[in-house]
């Protein structure tokens, strides 16, 4: 069932792009947005993801993917 417009507060999750080494792409991947700013940037992200990862590994029964680079969704490129 669809969700009514507005339930979502903005701002709550910041949404990066993750490239693995393999070369495989996941999108859209949540990070709440009270890791990140301050001095270490977008870097919490990467902890934060690679801790998803393992988790969903874990479950699948496989190891996981090592990260090539991550990405926030819709910023520029240097």
């Amino acid at each position: 069932m669809p969700k009514k417009p507005g339930t979502n507060p903005k701002g709550e999750f910041a949404f990066f792009n993750v490239v693995y080494e393999d070369g495989s792409q996941r999108s859209n991947r949540r990070v709440p947005t009270e890791l990140l700013g301050g001095l270490d940037g977008d870097e919490p992200a990467r902890g934060f993801i690679m801790e998803q990862d393992r988790e969903i590994s874990e479950k699948a029964g496989r190891p996981p993917m090592k990260i090539k680079s991550i990405s926030r969704v819709g910023a520029k490129k240097k």
